[in-house]
């Protein structure tokens, strides 16, 4: 077992392919008479003959050359202008054809220089007696373009091959001392490499990336004497690719004419296995070839550009990979790409994989297609290494998939049905942008991807298979449908909603849609992701709707459902609250365009529902510590089931990842038994979604924690009440009612999420550069108990206000106060609010809640009319979806309140709501969020002294009293303090 790595300890690391070719030649100085250079251009321009071999084989940055006639002009372009290369063409009359060049490397010894003559016997005669010490090539010019690509891919592979070979890219030597030879030989075995690592790069997942892997192709180098091809194996013995060798050439400054064989021998003296090519135009040369195990080439053949071709195809492992038969040589099988080899790689029979693992054909079928990582281990594995070939399968196997999960992680590849798998893990579709949540996804794959120490043995941290549709989609469906007159008019949002249903989809679309229900097993959670969505300065959060559709048999149903929730998430963009809260922002709505995420919803199916084991909110920043806590130490909100339950302002379990062991809700009994969640949200995997409806949440249940109980995901995440003893017991016993306290994982970490989430709130903080927010979910595996994935759903920043607060709050006086707060979120000096509107603490009963925050919305109504803000002061959660435990208010109501007041009351006392959707827009509106319970003697709230003014409008549970001149309000967000001043 020696070579065989240990899977659990193996990181592959990306190769970083465009630190590859890093030094290229960008300017070429030609020195030619007018006739030999207009000969070189045919009639045309050198420049467009090379861009146009550059373009048809995607090579990027072709030279550019300039032209000059001697020596003199050579010598003054050099000095003005910076050239990678410099080509002579050297004229035929002059006594001394090399002088230009050797004058020329005195002055500037690291430009290499290539001689470029036409061919003929006479200069043949003359270039064997001259002095060509300063000339690095020289080539015969035989009137093809392609010569002139591969003098320039020569030398830049001469340039780059030290530093590239360092990351596992190959090297294909040639050994050939024939001018005339080398001149016609290079240029189809570069066209043939740069083809074949063309056809290789379309396995990269977009444009940019297949651009930068044919950076990864293999370099070819050129000996010209058996020295020269010695140093250069020597130095590259451990990456060649394949050898091919003339049979007779320089060795010792004599021409040997068994050179090639002697150096077959060198190597194969090595003990490495690199397949060898021997040329020779003596075909009794053959004996040799076989000898040392060698392919032989004729070089007197006609056929001898295909010859070299097939051989390099057989040999090197380009092409497609062929399964022989070692006895009868006969193919069983042909292996196209790493999908097919994946999909093959078991039924290879155990004579074969010995055969071609013997002779590293498997590392050398990745080695050409500049899959380094795991071309790397398979090299290091002796074939003796294996117990047995089931053992070699599992491994190639095995190297693949994690392979391709690295290749897929942190990439937004273009989407392609065909291609799309288990391992894919974000692609797009259309290209146009990927919208906010879109961004902060991809985002957050690449992040997690930069840090592979957040994966723990157990607990692993990637994203949801996720493809997004672009918002070119968006603008198709709108202006092919025809339905911007309905949207942007004054329509209701039901009719909307019923246009843009009988709407259809783009055709391509459709097509897409169907692959990937293959690939994904759960159910389907739609999501918007608008231009305007968690851009970094726009607090779009949770406005527009995410629908989740369960994983139907039917791939037609399955087609109808997914569609109609695409188009209803399209249509939320113009719903009437979307449009409010265009205006509250100054947005325009036709500026908004929508991308969509298709993402698979974490969790696990139990019986007809489906559910994650936790979701969870987490912010960076946190503004309520308690006890030794801090603001910069974060907190996590998390919860069992869909996450619209945190997101709707449920009863969470609130913890700061730094200190996961004080939470407030297990602090003591009471509190724990009041304070935890009893409710959840999970799908309804029966309600097949026949009929789309404006409420995105008409395919959820929400169930009570006895639901849960019977469908066995409590087990691992909660407490039991013992009522004989009166004391809760970590962990789940029958009977006894059941707390979710997150125990096993938060105090006896059978999963570091704590930790993982402190890791990525300051990773991801970093990154971004301002606080953040995240959204996860953890799957438990209810097989195997020991194992979750931990999955990150979103994230987006916080917007901070920056206004500057030097003013110690303590010290003003409550007397000057109208209220004043030691728990506040928010931050700065607001002036300009002259309004306060509060819920009449008298007559108040939680039972009023919901007409309540009708009152306030017709309210607020006026106020985003009049462009004014007032202070908002109630009872209670703002915002609570559950009214019992405050006014149930969306943020398009209460819009306009600058400052929002949570008042306790002696006989209705609730806990300050934090983490919901709210929260994103609070704060990036800047909005002030104050908690008091002055019956506790926390906080001040002088009610009496409002109740002495004059009110402009008073209802039967509202008061709305106006100030001549504005109130002043003063936040400090580190040390939660705040304060309304009475106006002086």
């Amino acid at each position: 077992m020696s070579g065989i790595p240990d899977f659990k300890n193996l990181v592959f690391k990306d190769t970083s392919f465009a630190n590859l070719m890093n030094k290229r030649i960008y300017n070429v100085l030609l020195i030619a008479t007018k006739y030999d250079a207009f000969m070189l251009e045919d009639d045309g321009r050198v420049d467009e003959q090379i861009f146009n071999e550059y373009t048809s084989l995607s090579l990027r940055y072709p030279p550019r050359f300039m032209q000059v006639t001697t020596e003199e002009e050579a010598l003054a372009e050099l000095k003005d202008r910076n050239f990678e290369l410099i080509i002579c063409m050297p004229n035929m009359d002059n006594r001394d054809i090399f002088a230009a060049a050797t004058e020329i490397k005195i002055h500037y010894p690291n430009i290499p220089i290539v001689v470029l003559t036409p061919f003929s016997k006479e200069v043949s005669k003359r270039i064997a007696n001259e002095d060509l010490s300063a000339i690095d090539y020289v080539f015969s010019w035989l009137g093809n373009s392609e010569l002139l690509l591969a003098i320039i891919k020569l030398v830049e592979d001469k340039m780059n091959a030290p530093d590239d070979t360092a990351v596992g890219v190959q090297i294909i030597l040639l050994v050939e001392d024939s001018i005339r030879f080398y001149s016609s030989a290079l240029p189809h075995l570069y066209k043939f490499v740069l083809e074949q690592s063309q056809m290789f790069a379309k396995e990269a997942l977009n444009d940019h990336q297949r651009t930068l892997r044919m950076r990864g192709r293999p370099k070819i180098k050129l000996a010209r004497t058996y020295e020269e091809a010695i140093r250069i194996f020597n130095q590259y013995r451990d990456n060649m690719l394949g050898i091919i060798s003339d049979m007779s050439f320089m060795h010792d400054g004599v021409k040997d004419p068994y050179a090639g064989y002697k150096f077959g021998q060198y190597v194969r003296k090595t003990g490495l296995i690199i397949p060898f090519v021997l040329e020779s135009s003596e075909a009794s040369n053959k004996v040799y070839a076989k000898e040392l195990g060698a392919s032989f080439i004729d070089k007197n053949s006609k056929s001898y550009p295909q010859d070299l071709r097939k051989k390099i195809m057989q040999r090197f492992g380009f092409g497609d990979f062929v399964i022989l038969n070692p006895q009868t040589k006969e193919e069983i099988m042909r292996i196209k790409d790493l999908k097919d080899l994946q999909k093959k790689v078991f039924q290879i029979p155990d004579d074969s994989l010995v055969y071609h693992l013997s002779r590293n054909h498997f590392s050398r079928f990745f080695y050409s297609r500049a899959m380094f990582p795991p071309a790397e281990v398979l090299k290091r594995v002796d074939v003796s290494d294996y117990k047995d070939m089931d053992e070699a399968r599992k491994l190639i196997f095995d190297l693949i998939v994690q392979y391709r999960r690295m290749k897929n992680s942190g990439v937004v590849a273009v989407y392609q049905k065909d291609r799309f798998d288990e391992y894919s893990n974000f692609a797009r579709i259309g290209d146009g942008s990927l919208g906010g949540k879109g961004r902060g996804l991809a985002f957050i794959g690449a992040m997690v991807k930069r840090y592979p120490k957040l994966e723990y043995d157990n607990f692993g941290v990637t994203i949801p298979k996720t493809v997004v549709i672009c918002t070119d989609i968006f603008d198709e469906f709108m202006e092919t449908n025809g339905l911007y007159p309905i949207a942007l008019g004054e329509t209701d949002d039901e009719t909307i909603l019923k246009y843009f249903l009988r709407a259809s989809l783009p055709a391509r679309l459709i097509e897409d849609l169907m692959a990937f229900f293959d690939i994904v097993k759960s159910p389907i959670a739609v999501r918007s992701s608008s231009l305007l969505e968690d851009s970094h300065y726009q607090p779009f959060a949770g406005i527009y709707s995410t629908y989740m559709v369960p994983k139907l048999e039917d791939k037609y149903d399955m087609l109808r459902t997914l569609s109609d929730a695409i188009k209803a998430v399209y249509a939320s963009v113009f719903y009437r609250d979307s449009k409010a809260y265009m205006t509250a922002t100054s947005n325009l709505i036709d500026q908004e365009k929508m991308a969509i995420v298709l993402q698979e919803v974490v969790g696990n199916r139990y019986n007809d529902h489906f559910y994650p084991t936790i979701s969870g909110v987490a912010r960076s920043l946190n503004f309520y510590p308690i006890g030794n806590e801090k603001a910069e130490d974060g907190i996590a909100n998390i919860a069992l089931g869909l996450g619209k339950y945190i997101v709707d302002g449920g009863q969470t379990l609130r913890f700061s990842p730094r200190h996961p062991r004080n939470i407030l809700q297990m602090s003591t009994m009471d509190f724990a038994l009041r304070e935890t969640q009893t409710r959840f949200y999970a799908l309804d995997l029966k309600n097949l979604a026949e009929q789309f409806s404006v409420d995105d949440s008409f395919n959820l249940l929400r169930l009570n924690l006895k639901d849960a109980d019977a469908d066995g995901s409590l087990k691992y995440i909660v407490s039991t009440y013992d009522p004989y003893d009166q004391i809760i017991r970590d962990g789940y016993y029958p009977g006894g009612r059941k707390i979710l306290s997150f125990v096993n994982i938060l105090q006896h970490d059978v999963f570091p999420l704590a930790n993982t989430l402190d890791e990525i709130l300051h990773i991801g903080q970093e990154e971004m550069g301002r606080p953040i927010e995240i959204e996860f979910a953890v799957n438990i595996n209810p097989e195997n108990p020991e194992q979750a994935v931990f999955y990150l759903l979103q994230v987006r920043p916080i917007v901070d206000n920056k206004e500057v607060m030097e003013e110690d709050l303590t010290q003003i006086e409550q007397k000057d106060t109208i209220l004043s707060s030691t728990s506040v979120l928010g931050h700065g000096i607001v002036n300009d609010v002259q309004d306060v509107i509060y819920v009449k603490t008298g007559a108040f009963s939680s039972s009023n809640n919901q007409l309540i925050a009708y009152d306030i919305e017709k309210m607020n109504r006026q106020f985003t009319a009049d462009e004014k803000n007032y202070v908002l002061i109630g009872p209670g959660r703002w915002g609570s979806s559950d009214y019992w435990l405050g006014i149930p208010v969306k943020w398009p109501h209460i819009s306009n309140a600058r400052v929002i007041v949570e008042c306790g009351l002696e006989n209705y006392r609730v806990d300050p709501s934090q983490g919901t959707h709210f929260f994103q827009n609070l704060t990036s509106f800047g909005v002030g969020y104050f908690t008091i319970n002055p019956f506790k003697g926390d906080g001040w709230f002088d009610e009496e002294y409002l109740n002495s003014l004059p009110a402009v409008e008073e209802t039967e549970y509202l008061r709305h009293v106006r100030f001549e001149k504005p109130v002043t309000i003063k936040m400090d967000g580190k040390r939660s303090l705040g304060v309304v001043m009475k106006p002086e």
